[in-house]
């Protein structure tokens, strides 16, 4: 059965779509992570923990809706043009779930990850993120 001209023609504005936006966005978003972001031993409140729980509670699905967007996208464009690595990486962070910040971490320890967040970070003129020593030298081999 081949693929009609429509599905075909649907696609490939979905994928100029997502290219487009995820040039435009994972800079701003890798340039928003806090350089120690990943040697803090303790979590940051959300901003808007002390809103109302309704309020709260529409705002933390929200975020983890965008959160799981970013990473279906992300591995679509692991095989389709854009920046898919970065796009999870963005994903995993908008999420909530247990065992989080140990994957971030992980992730992050990997050369091509970090190669690739310290390099749009140092074109934005950012500093480049701070990892444990534990993780550097993960992240250093390969």
């Amino acid at each position: 059965m081949d693929p009609s001209p429509e599905l075909l023609r649907w696609l490939a504005i979905t994928s100029l779509i997502t290219f487009i936006g995820t040039v435009i966005m994972i800079p701003i978003l890798v340039v928003r992570i806090p350089v120690d972001y990943f040697v803090r031993t303790e979590r940051k409140t959300l901003p808007w923990a002390s809103q109302h729980p309704v309020i709260r509670g529409i705002l933390l699905i929200g975020k983890n809706l965008l959160g799981f967007i970013f990473v279906v996208v992300g591995i679509l464009l692991l095989v389709l043009p854009g920046q898919g690595l970065l796009t999870v990486i963005i994903g995993i962070m908008l999420l909530d779930f247990p065992g989080k910040f140990k994957l971030e971490r992980w992730v992050i320890s990997q050369k091509p990850a970090m190669r690739s967040i310290n390099w749009l970070r140092s074109r934005s003129n950012c500093l480049p993120l701070e990892i444990p020593e534990e993780l550097e030298t993960s992240a250093t081999q390969d």
